[in-house]
């Protein structure tokens, strides 16, 4: 596993870390003996990174990471959380320092320590970015010793860029994988200039990027892939990465022809996102620890050559693109 700096922070992370959703909810069921799992894992296999958010399980995710770190004892990885969407309604006017500051100490407590390494306002409302207040009050709370760094999580690129124009801001999340290529133009040169570290979330597309999935797929009503599918509870770029489901099945099958021998699809996705310098580190899922151990591994494969890096782009935009490219 390769290890770089994160950004303009102290920390050092693999590049492939651990996207801690799927051990909080929203995937269907994982226990949680099977989420504590994939965590030890992901450790195991060396990924020094974890990303969760308040909203994950309504903490159950940030209270089994709290779990197994006390179990392992040694050194810490870096845990990102994120904070913002427990607000009711989930309004721009609700992004206070007070209201944030409130969601940190809840995190704080489920995940029981002194400061979070990094806290990102969890994809707000575009207003939000242009609220110089907020950041202030992110600022403030970063001297009081609650935050160590603050960043952001994004839909938009637009957000992205205007997020990075704040000097606090040490690190962006976004949406970035084989059906979502848009940040790799001006925002990767953006936060390459700037050291801001990115974490490439939703690497799999949902799943899609498995390879696994079929139009005889079924998801379990508690998982965002039935009820989030047309955008019913979160924004719809977060399912799926936006892309109408069949289209994506009709994708993947192209981007299959390019997977190389003795890996899986999801290692290909995993390692094309890899190839991208501006990425910092990728945060895929995992239900278990065998799927912990598989991505880790997709760091070691070889790098893709230029041919394969151009058919990929090509598949992109041929077929997806069109559907997603200027929405995000």
């Amino acid at each position: 596993m390769r290890e770089h700096s994160f950004g303009r922070t102290e920390f050092t992370v693999s590049d492939i870390g651990f996207g801690a959703w799927q051990i909080g909810g929203s995937w269907g069921e994982v226990s949680e003996a099977d989420g504590r799992a994939a965590l030890n894992a992901a450790l195991d296999a060396g990924m020094t990174f974890i990303d969760t958010a308040d909203v994950y399980g309504d903490g159950r995710s940030e209270k089994i990471i709290a779990e197994v770190l006390k179990a392992r004892g040694g050194k810490r990885p870096m845990v990102a959380s994120k904070a913002g969407r427990r607000l009711n309604p989930h309004v721009a006017d609700g992004y206070t320092k007070a209201n944030i500051e409130a969601f940190i100490d809840r995190s704080l407590k489920n995940l029981e320590i002194d400061s979070l390494d990094l806290v990102q306002l969890h994809c707000p409302p575009t207003e939000v970015y242009y609220r110089q207040e907020m950041f202030e009050g992110l600022e403030e709370i970063r001297k009081a010793g609650k935050i160590k760094h603050y960043g952001v999580s994004v839909e938009k690129v637009e957000e992205a860029l205007k997020a990075i124009e704040y000097p606090g801001v040490v690190s962006v999340q976004i949406i970035f994988n084989l059906f979502r290529q848009r940040p790799a133009a001006l925002f990767f040169q953006e936060a390459k200039r700037r050291n801001v570290a990115v974490i490439a979330r939703v690497p799999l597309a949902s799943g899609l990027l498995s390879g696994k999935i079929t139009a005889a797929t079924q998801f379990a009503a508690e998982d965002h892939r039935n009820f989030n599918r047309n955008g019913e509870a979160f924004d719809v770029g977060e399912t799926f990465a936006g892309v109408p489901f069949e289209t994506g099945l009709a994708a993947v099958e192209e981007v299959r022809k390019l997977v190389p021998e003795g890996a899986s699809m999801a290692q290909f996705a995993l390692r094309w996102i890899l190839m991208h310098e501006a990425v910092t580190v990728v945060i895929p899922g995992a239900r278990n620890g065998e799927q912990a151990k598989a991505n880790a591994a997709a760091s070691d494969l070889a790098a893709l050559s230029a041919d394969v890096m151009a058919a990929s782009r090509e598949v992109y935009e041929r077929l997806i693109a069109p559907h997603v490219h200027h929405r995000w």
